[in-house]
């Protein structure tokens, strides 16, 4: 998927490599691309929310 994204494959060639449909291929490289937005836009691990409860010395250190 990620070579793909990047132009270092053709969907031909990961169709053919991983034995799946062009069709399914893409699809797959969709469903990437919209975890990697998604993933941008949070804050999977809740970092944020447990940062926010820390005591003030220790956020400034």
């Amino acid at each position: 998927m990620i070579d793909i994204i990047q132009r270092r494959t053709t969907l031909a060639e990961a169709s053919r490599s991983f034995d799946l449909s062009p069709s399914g291929i893409e699809g797959r490289v969709e469903d990437g691309k919209r975890g990697i937005e998604t993933s941008l836009h949070a804050d999977p691990l809740g970092n944020g929310e447990q940062y926010a409860k820390l005591p003030e010395d220790l956020q400034e250190a």
